[in-house]
């Protein structure tokens, strides 16, 4: 019996570890979105915001993902970001990507 709970006080502790772990990726995942946000000259609605602010927003936000043939679709509570303003920080981060040398 003793054995028993052995073992399961140790799979309790794995579960509490990875459970801390995807806590501190997306505390670290937030504050990298954030000091992105600032060196790409985020639009003024953005400017103000915190880093708590922003992962709320923008990393824990729920989210279904369709697929569909060629591409995949996120739907998200527009409560969250609105529509535009999401366009807006997708477009300047689409911006950043280098774009491949012309042919001849």
């Amino acid at each position: 019996m003793v054995a028993f709970y052995n073992k399961r006080g140790t799979a309790e502790q794995h579960i509490k570890e990875g459970k801390n772990a995807v806590r501190l990726q997306l505390h670290a995942l937030a504050y990298s979105l954030a000091n992105f946000m600032r060196t790409l000259a985020p639009p003024k609605e953005v400017e103000h915001w915190s880093l708590t602010t922003l992962r709320a927003k923008l990393v824990k936000i729920g989210a279904k993902v369709v697929s569909h043939g060629r591409y995949i679709t996120f739907h998200l509570a527009e409560v969250a970001v609105p529509r535009n303003l999401f366009r807006e920080i997708l477009r300047r981060i689409e911006g950043l990507r280098p774009r491949p040398p012309a042919r001849c």
